[in-house]
């Protein structure tokens, strides 16, 4: 774990190096940029969450959010949350991570057999055209043993995108490789992490937003004076500034709550902080996204304008890690669970490390 002073120095190297990039990318027809992956990989960025002895950087989440949150400011075209958490998934699972990059399967169709090959499909794969190795659950087993599927020549590629045009792929296998980890010990699933990641992104998509409404309403004018003059652009633009800031706040806290986990934090209440915050991140999306659109008029859709870089991004990731329902659905069933007459005291207990977690 970094102390403050190192959280910032990371903050600032994947800002810089992010903000370079996008400033003369050059990327496949995926729209993935394997000379912003190489450097990202060289500076130890998609090994952050792998345990120093594992051969990782041995950062936390709340290293891992700041990145994330610089990842999705820029709109950089790369799988880093997917490998993130994938690697270390299987790294915690007693599984050797490869040195290729890695994603994790939506959902798993297919046979096991007792060579360890595996032939079927892998689903919802982000970037899978691009992966070397894939990381899913066994879907004979509730408990969350992970798998790691090598890709070989018996890979074939069914190519699907999410509306921001990212890479959301089929893969098909008739044999491929696979590798046995142990059940989770924290109990959390990788949609769960894809959540707490997706999080942190949208964070920084919403400041991006944020900071090029104001920048264009600074100098769009109408009636002979900027935009950003008037009361009611004002009062939207003012109003998209508290979504922002509560979308990093619940980034924040969902990170704190994984950096935590075990120590201090269950999984119960992990879930419990996840959840809130990917509900509180979403509900931003809305409010952000429409403001953002409204002040740049017909220009913010055109593919030439960066806002839609954003905006796609936004509204792909607020169904994925998790839609309103799901999440909804979860923490209130929680809630009930536990009863009325400990709601309060369980709520504001959630992001206290010195409390006493509750199952």
């Amino acid at each position: 774990m970094a102390d403050l002073e190192q959280r910032q120095m990371l903050a600032d190297t994947a800002d810089r190096l992010f903000a370079d990039a996008t400033k003369s990318a050059e990327t496949d027809a995926a729209g993935f940029d394997a000379a912003l992956w190489a450097q990202a990989v060289e500076l130890g960025l998609p090994s952050l969450l792998v345990p120093e002895g594992l051969g990782g950087a041995g950062g936390d989440w709340e290293d891992a959010c700041v990145v994330l949150q610089a990842a999705g400011f820029h709109a950089v075209p790369l799988p880093l949350a997917e490998h993130l958490i994938a690697a270390q998934f299987a790294a915690v699972a007693g599984i050797d991570v490869p040195t290729t990059m890695l994603s994790f399967a939506s959902a798993v169709e297919g046979r096991f057999s007792a060579s360890r090959t595996f032939e079927g499909r892998l689903l919802g794969v982000p970037w899978g055209r691009h992966a070397g190795a894939v990381v899913a659950l066994q879907p004979d087993r509730p408990d969350g043993v992970p798998l790691l599927i090598r890709r070989s020549d018996a890979f074939e590629v069914e190519p699907h995108v999410n509306p921001a045009g990212e890479p959301r792929d089929t893969l098909v296998t008739r044999g491929s490789p696979f590798l046995v980890g142990q059940p989770r010990p924290d109990g959390l699933l990788l949609h769960e992490r894809l959540a707490v990641a997706r999080c942190a992104q949208i964070a920084g998509a919403l400041r991006a937003a944020l900071q090029r409404s104001v920048e264009y309403a600074g100098t769009r004018k109408q009636f002979g004076r900027a935009i950003g003059q008037f009361q009611a652009v004002q009062q939207q633009l003012a109003q998209f500034g508290t979504e922002v800031a509560a979308a990093s706040a619940a980034a924040t806290a969902a990170c704190r709550a994984m950096a935590r986990l075990g120590n201090g934090v269950t999984a119960a209440d992990a879930r419990f902080t996840i959840g809130a915050a990917k509900l509180r991140c979403n509900l931003a999306i809305g409010v952000g996204t429409s403001t953002a659109h409204q002040v740049h008029a017909a220009i913010g859709f055109t593919r030439e304008y960066d806002l839609r870089r954003s905006t796609q991004r936004l509204w792909s990731w607020r169904s994925e890690g998790g839609n309103d329902r799901d999440w909804s659905d979860r923490l209130g069933r929680q809630v009930c669970a536990r009863g009325a007459e400990h709601f309060w005291s369980d709520l504001t207990a959630r992001d206290d490390a010195a409390s006493s977690p509750r199952e």
